[in-house]
């Protein structure tokens, strides 16, 4: 491709950009284009247009399709086998758990899972389709280089080894909250169907489904307690007709045989959890599946509180807890 080839292809990018992220009002596009492409390499994101081979079909068959993806890390042919999984950003412990083990179970069969990176709920599908050593694509409300919430950082590195981080908005975007309804199509029309894992009446995972249906994708909704506030929007989806999901095996059920036949045997034994030291083990039986604050582990364990922290971060990464907002920790699965 030559350069002047090149150039024009992120003219069109360029075009997206708002005023006020061009690099000089006075130098107009010309300008913005090269800053875009030079923004890319150093951030070694890819610029893929709609007429590019790479380009998504699924998503190009959606009408108004995005102009253009700028994507970091890989996108397979493989990745056309793809589900949705969304929901509310400030999540029950009932509701991660859910997210992640459909995500784990799925991910494991061969299916990519496909989310927004939000806090809560996507975060936890994120993780979970990683922690079985599955693909897994986050579509950004922001650019591609532009890491929100900052506290995925790390999950960043995490997708960038097992997918792809997508946006369909300029480099140096910020997460502005007109863009995640837009973003929430894009993350519809890439995939065979939404799964929403609880969700408030005014929940943007109801967009996403919303979508979902006008684009003729499947929707899921996993059911939860009447008595929440998070199940309000996933209850009322499947009493407006979602399919009800209560297991993996229910997604799948949904989907045509072509897809079906896609699905990978899972192993029928998992790989072992890293092993814990005896003070690890020893706090680990403190933590339950409902969130316990950190204070109330070092009154309980007797340990120091600098100690309590270095053995819960060391039980983070070998995947047997999670850290919640608020210094609260809950067990993870079944560990």
């Amino acid at each position: 491709m030559s350069e002047h080839e090149e150039h024009t292809r992120w003219m069109t990018v360029a075009s997206a950009l708002s005023p006020r992220l061009r690099p000089d009002a006075s130098a107009g596009i010309v300008a913005a284009a090269k800053e875009q492409r030079d923004l890319a390499q150093r951030s070694g994101a890819r610029l893929i247009l709609t007429g590019d081979d790479e380009y998504p079909r699924a998503l190009g068959a959606i009408p108004s399709p995005p102009p253009f993806l700028l994507l970091r890390g890989e996108l397979r042919g493989e990745d056309a086998f793809a589900l949705a999984i969304v929901g509310a950003r400030h999540a029950t412990p009932y509701g991660l758990e859910i997210a992640e083990r459909l995500a784990s179970e799925l991910a494991a069969r061969g299916v990519t899972i496909l989310s927004g990176f939000a806090r809560g709920i996507d975060t936890a599908a994120h993780r979970g389709a990683i922690a079985a050593g599955g693909r897994t694509i986050a579509v950004l409300g922001a650019g591609v280089d532009v890491v929100y919430p900052p506290e995925n950082r790390k999950l960043v590195r995490n997708i960038l080894e097992h997918g792809a981080l997508v946006s369909q908005f300029p480099m140096g975007t910020p997460a502005l909250p007109g863009h995640f309804p837009v973003r929430n199509r894009t993350i519809a029309g890439l995939t065979l169907g939404t799964i929403v894992v609880e969700a408030g009446e005014r929940s943007g995972a109801l967009i996403t489904a919303g979508y979902a249906g006008e684009l003729g994708r499947e929707v899921f909704a996993v059911p939860g307690p009447v008595t929440s506030e998070m199940s309000r929007g996933t209850n009322r989806l499947i009493q407006d007709g979602a399919k009800l999901v209560q297991g993996w095996e229910d997604v799948v059920a949904e989907l045509p045989e072509t897809w079906r036949r896609c699905l990978k045997e899972r192993a029928t034994a998992p790989a072992s959890a890293p092993a814990l030291e005896a003070d690890e083990g020893q706090l680990l039986e403190l933590v339950g599946s409902e969130p316990v604050h950190i204070d109330g582990l070092i009154g309980r364990s007797g340990v120091s509180s600098g100690r309590t922290a270095a053995l819960l971060l060391a039980l983070e990464l070998k995947g047997r807890v999670r850290q919640l907002p608020g210094q609260r920790y809950m067990r993870v699965g079944l560990s």
